[in-house]
Order: C-alpha cells, then sequence, then structure tokens
C-alpha cells in the first residue's frame, strides 16, 4: 500500500507525503513551505510584438525547438497509443457501491500502534535496516502477504466456455483476505491506517490505487488490483498485483504484462550502493518503449516495523538523493495508465482515479537489498 507525494522539482524531494491526497504529511527536507502538484511546473511567458501596426491582417507568430529523433518519436508514440485506447471498449465509469461495516480483529492478534488514532500517520524518517533476526521476520511477513494475495487473485472469476459467471463483489474479495491474514495470527495492515475502513485496496479499472472494498460485482473484461499488507510479529509485508477478469481487451492485457515488466526491471538496478534514482529512470524507460504514462503521485517506501518510511521510491525519472543499504527493505510499485497520469481523489479520501477514465494497473513487491542485488521477499 503506497502513498502520495507531491514534488517541487525546483527543491529537489521537497514533499507532501500520505495515503490520500487530503490528509498529506509535508517533509521537512526544504526550507520552501510551498508546496507544488507533482510534475514540472508550466509558466507561461507574454510576448509583444513592437513596430508599426499592421491594420490590413493580423501577424501570426511562430515559437518552436529543436527537439531530437528520440524525442520525437516517443511523442508521435504516445498520440498514437492514446488514441489506440478509443479502439477497445471502455468501461462504464466506476461508481461506488456499498461499504460494510469494518470486520472485527480477534483480541489476541497483536495490532500496529496506528489504530489509536484515525489520523494519519507521519512518514517515518529512519531508514529500515535489519539484522538476521529482523530478515527473518520480514521473510515470514512478505511470505504471507504473497499466499494472501494469490488466494485473492483465485477469487476474480474468469470466464468459463462462452459464458461468464456472476463474480464476485470487492467487499467478498476483502472478506476473504481478512479471514486468511487473521487466521495466520496477523493482522491486515489497511485496517484503520488513517482510517482506512477496510482490510485491503482493491482497484478496479481506472483505479489508480487505494480503492476500497464495497459492493460492486466484477464485470467481464475489468482489470482489478489487489493490495495486501499483513503485519505479522511486528513487521509489514507489502505486495499488490492486477489480475484479468474475463476477456480483456488486448490494450488492457498488454497494460498490465508492462507494468509488471516495469516493477521487475526496477528491481533489477537494486543492490547494495545502487542509486535510487535508477529505479525510475528504468521503469520511464521501459514505459516509454509503449507510449504509457508512470504515475508520480503515488510512490514506494521503507517497510518494515513501520508501515511507511523513507526511502521515497519514484517510479518515474528524477535526481533524487541518496544510495541502498545492504539489509535495506522497502517496496517498489510503479502505476502505469493507457491514458494522462492526472488524478482525481473521491470525497472518501482514498479512493483514487485517472482524470481522463483511461486504464491504470499496478504491481508491488518488498525486496531486500543484498551486497550483489535484491531479494524479492513477497513472493510464494
Amino acid at each position: 500500500m503506497g502513498f502520495s507525494v507531491s514534488v517541487s522539482h525546483s527543491h529537489g524531494l521537497s514533499s507532501q507525503l500520505s495515503s490520500s491526497s487530503l490528509l498529506a504529511q509535508q517533509l521537512s527536507s526544504s526550507s520552501s513551505k510551498s508546496t507544488l502538484f507533482v510534475g514540472f511546473p508550466f509558466t507561461s511567458y507574454a510576448s509583444t510584438l513592437h513596430g508599426k501596426q499592421c491594420r490590413s491582417q493580423p501577424h501570426l507568430v511562430v515559437y518552436s525547438k529543436r527537439v531530437s529523433g528520440l524525442e520525437e518519436a516517443l511523442r508521435i508514440r504516445r498520440e498514437c497509443e492514446l488514441q489506440g485506447t478509443t479502439k477497445f471498449r471502455r468501461r462504464p465509469p466506476l461508481r461506488r457501491g456499498k461499504v460494510s461495516p469494518r470486520l472485527p480483529v480477534p483480541d489476541h492478534i497483536p495490532k500496529p500502534p496506528y489504530l489509536s488514532s484515525n489520523i494519519l500517520p507521519e512518514i517515518s524518517s529512519e531508514h529500515q535496516i535489519h539484522d538476521a533476526e529482523g530478515i527473518a521476520q520480514m521473510r515470514a511477513a512478505c511470505e504471507l502477504a504473497a499466499r494472501v494475495l494469490d488466494y485473492a487473485g483465485t477469487l476474480v472469476r474468469v470466464r468459463y466456455y462462452c459464458f461468464f459467471r456472476p463474480s464476485v463483489t470487492t467487499d467478498q474479495i476483502d472478506k476473504a483476505v481478512h479471514e486468511m491474514i487473521t487466521e495466520a495470527g496477523a493482522y491486515p495492515s489497511p485496517l484503520g491506517y488513517g482510517g482506512f475502513p477496510k482490510s485491503v485496496c482493491t482497484s478496479v479499472n481506472e483505479c489508480m490505487c487505494h480503492g476500497i472494498p464495497d459492493s460492486r460485482q466484477l464485470q467481464d473484461g475489468d482489470i482489478i488490483n489487489i493490495d495486501v499488507t499483513v503485519y505479522l510479529n511486528g513487521y509489514h509485508g507489502d505486495t499488490s498485483k492486477t489480475f484479468l477478469c474475463g476477456d480483456v481487451s488486448g490494450p488492457l492485457q498488454r497494460l498490465v504484462t508492462v507494468t509488471e515488466e516495469c516493477m521487475e526491471k526496477g528491481i533489477a538496478v537494486c543492490k547494495d550502493g545502487a542509486s535510487f534514482k535508477k529505479i525510475g529512470k528504468r521503469i520511464s524507460e521501459h514505459a516509454e518503449k509503449y507510449g504509457y504514462g508512470v504515475v508520480e503521485r503515488f510512490v514506494g517506501h521503507g517497510v518494515g516495523t513501520v508501515f511507511h518510511s523513507q526511502p521515497i521510491i519514484l517510479h518515474h525519472r528524477n535526481e533524487s538523493p541518496g544510495v541502498m543499504v545492504e539489509g535495506q527493505t522497502f517496496t517498489i510499485e510503479p502505476i502505469l495508465t493507457l491514458g494522462g497520469i492526472e488524478c482525481n481523489t473521491w470525497p472518501d479520501n482514498w479512493t483514487t482515479v485517472t482524470s481522463d477514465g483511461s486504464p491504470a494497473a499496478q504491481f508491488e513487491h518488498t525486496i531486500l537489498i543484498t551486497r550483489t542485488g535484491a531479494e524479492i521477499l513477497t513472493k510464494c
């Protein structure tokens, strides 16, 4: 489960972090008090022509800039991809269904400390670097999260012969996930985090992330990201995957495939001493080959005994400082879209959808930095 970040590119990582855009917590890494929307700010320049006034007809002034062949190729490919999105059947826009009451957790299961308040916790400034015992505990929590996610994926029904059976609701997925986690003696980390009302995030079609499970039934052709985090023996394991529901269109299938590839390519550059900025560079390079947008607002994060901590993992090109350290754990969780990367958050302060209604996909793993590479902890 990630959180949002607004970055001022002119001041480095002067950021505003939160699990929703409304409940943001500011970092103190910059002296600037202002917070900008993510992305390079646009500045409009007015131009005035001096000289004799022409009465016969207006003048047309054209400004141009030199662009490289690669930039032009990427622009053309991007336009073709955006035009191509109209060729597949658009899904009806998401509507919030009925949200059932939060599920109870047995008293004997240890609870994370943030449950004492509905206020969103501040991101911890401490990088989580583990000794041998901590690594063993992280492996256990992440392995459970991976098994729960795999099980949740089996609930996303597929097409049977020529018919599509009515599928489960996202609320039913939440209940199944909740029961599996608590039966294992763990706590579902999202439940109660900053007031989040459910035990898992279910983000369908144009929902980028943080979708709240409700009464909506999955439909043939949907895609759904299921984001599972468990709190086991004092450690969080965090993972997510986008699943296909029934007969999914070719463009959506490719978006899902490329998003997973982007995550894998980001992980591949990780090792002790590697720069964090390499992750965003590698992800962006691969996404741009297909004309996909890489969402900047939501980022990866350190994870361990604390749900969200430094380092902040940016999935787009950036110049953020810092290097990875052996024994460190964090998530990589890129979100790609078939259209624009701008987004809107619903009044529930969590559900975030693409502004243009285009589909989005996300994948996430928790990884452990080693001397020679990275170990994916959230694998069964």
